[in-house]
């Protein structure tokens, strides 16, 4: 997409950035029906400042594209367990809670004609408690007794640690089917053909977790859990 500018349609801007709908959200500024309008338009007619919202959208583009870039690349476990928090961790703390509000409009609106959406919004919110719940064990309970270890392995803080890693490896496997499942009844988030901005963000923002999860997984399990077994 070329760069974005005060006559760029609202509803691109919310294609090239999923996340700028929940800045014209708080705006009160319509990016489904009535998206298809320059930017600075939009913002005029809510008596916005087009030059100020504009400034919002490329800070938010800024930080989607950091996001994007960050690699884990060679850290050690301290160092790969900030990174998990920052990116991941931070990730879903933030797009869960945002991303509820159109999943439940979705099932609401378009459920009686696409009954699978029903399900979507259930997978959804299991998906969004599991999640948060398992990030806040992390960061709680897990992570400090891995940094323990780190500094001072042993049998007894391997012993200790043990089970913890197990049982995160199991709720692992229990996110990673429910977002397996999703793909599955949304035929790979297919969309019909009378699906609607709020359809297609949904979707998209679906995919966008279910990517950012499995690379969550996959740094955990495969890369620090596989260190910790290796250093016992």
């Amino acid at each position: 997409m070329s760069p974005i500018t005060l006559q760029t349609q609202v509803s691109d801007i919310v294609t090239a950035i999923p996340q700028s709908a929940d800045l014209f959200r708080a705006l009160r500024i319509d990016f489904c029906c009535g998206g298809k309008i320059p930017l600075e338009e939009a913002a005029a007619k809510r008596k916005l400042d087009p030059g100020a919202v504009l400034e919002q959208i490329k800070t938010l583009e800024v930080k989607m594209a950091e996001y994007h870039e960050r690699r884990p690349g060679d850290l050690t476990e301290p160092e790969l367990i900030g990174y998990i928090q920052n990116k991941h961790h931070a990730f879903l703390r933030e797009e869960l809670p945002a991303l509820t509000p159109y999943v439940t409009k979705l099932a609401r609106v378009h459920g009686e004609h696409h009954p699978e959406l029903l399900r979507v919004q259930e997978i959804f919110e299991d998906l969004k408690k599991e999640l948060l719940e398992h990030t806040e064990d992390e960061d709680q309970n897990v992570f400090p007794l891995i940094m323990k270890f780190v500094a001072q392995p042993g049998p007894e803080a391997s012993a200790e640690l043990k089970p913890h890693v197990t049982e995160l490896e199991q709720e692992h496997e229990q996110a990673g089917n429910l977002l397996k499942e999703l793909r599955e009844i949304t035929s790979d988030f297919a969309l019909p053909a009378d699906a609607c901005g709020t359809y297609r963000l949904v979707y998209q923002r679906l995919a966008l977790l279910e990517k950012d999860t499995f690379e969550h997984i996959h740094l955990e399990n495969n890369v620090l859990f596989e260190r910790i077994r290796a250093a016992v």
